[in-house]
């Protein structure tokens, strides 16, 4: 087994600052990349709310350079995904590939969150060419726009109110006839006369010019019909789904999965294991959010190698 004083699991801008940090206190991380390295951003075209980029920056360029930079201090990477964990002894043991085990004395986990797809075709293909599953990452590029949002929760009716900001019309996709969310999102959304609905209706094809999004096929759940609303966007806005199932409930999560950290700290029900990126915050799940909790993660772990952390661990709460 080899052993490192701290594993990062994960990378995107949580793991790589992570990284970053951890290396330059010579804690020499091995970081395991999961099976996105780079994370979301990776399928991001232009990011231009990354604080430093007065022009922008494509999202790939951004997740290199921070691989990059983390290698510079001595940082350490291994391809593959960690596939299972033992947070009950010490050092921890980490499985990656379900083949190759590792040990470490402290863990921070990175491991993002995905958002959930439709899975329909034209979708996957269209990523960061008019497809999208973040408003607040991508709704300045939809100036004077048409689009359209798939969802019927909060999470739909919030993205959709933010692109008004920007988009000519918004219209909202459900399949259901009724929404999901609260009354009173479905109110704020309802009243904006940028907002109209299409409800009942499955979402069937994402469409192109071969290059760029045109429209969105659906058919209408009473009557069968299809037809195709012309669209220079497709947000989806369906939720995301925190990636700990590997965890295998060791960690304490909310209700949904998200890991549940202490106040504004980075740790975690299990002492030794700091959390930081996606995988924790299910409100912001923005590059810059992410990039600072990466850094409060590897100077959470840094104390508590050192044996400075005074926290008191026994009053943290355990999984149920």
């Amino acid at each position: 087994m080899e052993h490192r004083k701290v594993m990062i699991l994960g990378t995107g801008p949580a793991g790589y600052t992570a990284a970053v940090y951890t290396a330059r206190a010579n804690l020499d991380p091995l970081v395991i990349e999961g099976d996105e390295p780079g994370g979301q951003l990776t399928l991001t075209t232009e990011v231009e709310n990354f604080p430093g980029f007065v022009d922008g920056v494509m999202g790939p360029e951004l997740m290199d350079n921070m691989k990059k930079q983390a290698e510079r201090f001595g940082a350490a990477f291994r391809r593959g995904r960690a596939t299972s964990v033992d947070l009950s002894v010490r050092p921890f043991q980490v499985t990656v590939d379900k083949a190759e085990v590792y040990t470490a004395d402290a863990l921070i986990i990175a491991t993002g969150a995905s958002a959930k797809m439709l899975g329909i075709e034209g979708e996957s293909d269209l990523i960061g060419r008019g497809v999208s599953t973040c408003a607040t990452c991508d709704g300045f590029f939809f100036r004077n726009k048409r689009v359209i949002v798939v969802g019927g929760g909060d999470s739909a009716m919030e993205e959709a109110t933010f692109l008004t900001k920007f988009a000519q019309e918004v219209t909202i996709v459900h399949r259901r006839t009724e929404l999901r969310a609260s009354k009173v999102m479905q109110d704020r959304a309802r009243s904006n006369d940028k907002i109209t609905f299409v409800m009942n209706a499955s979402s069937k094809q994402v469409q192109s010019d071969g290059n760029k999004v045109t429209g969105l096929v659906v058919v209408d759940n009473e009557t069968g019909e299809t037809k195709t609303l012309e669209a220079d966007g497709v947000f989806v806005a369906i939720g995301h789904q925190p990636n700990t199932a590997f965890l295998n409930g060791q960690l304490e999560t909310d209700d949904v999965g998200y890991l549940v950290t202490q106040g504004a700290t980075s740790l975690t029900s299990v002492e030794g294991v700091f959390a930081c990126g996606d995988v924790m915050d299910p409100r912001y799940r923005q590059a810059i959010t992410a990039a600072g909790s990466g850094c409060k993660a590897a100077m959470d772990a840094e104390k508590y190698l050192e044996g400075s952390m005074t926290h008191d661990w026994s009053a943290a709460s355990t999984p149920s």
